[in-house]
């Protein structure tokens, strides 16, 4: 039983919802486009998406990539500016 307490203890706190924490995952968003902007060598590969130059000639796999990065970067910073007590 203790352990468990031990480990309910440890667990951080993590931010509520608010305007800075969609501005941080909106701005990991923006960086994780523009890594793949100039690093995926093939960014038009597969299934096009429906307004092409909306997505800056990213097909399907490319966004999808892109955006998944993106989340976890953004969760990431988001969990770690929390801890920090930034956020």
């Amino acid at each position: 039983m203790s352990s468990l307490l031990l480990l309910a203890t440890t667990i951080p706190t993590t931010a509520e919802w608010s305007p800075k924490v969609a501005a941080v995952m909106i701005a990991c968003n923006i960086v994780a486009i523009a890594i793949g902007k100039f690093t995926i060598q093939k960014p038009s590969e597969g299934p096009a998406m429906p307004s092409p130059n909306l997505f800056g000639g990213f097909g399907l796999g490319a966004v999808l990539g892109t955006a998944s990065f993106g989340h976890v970067l953004g969760a990431g910073v988001i969990l770690g500016l929390a801890s920090a007590g930034v956020l």
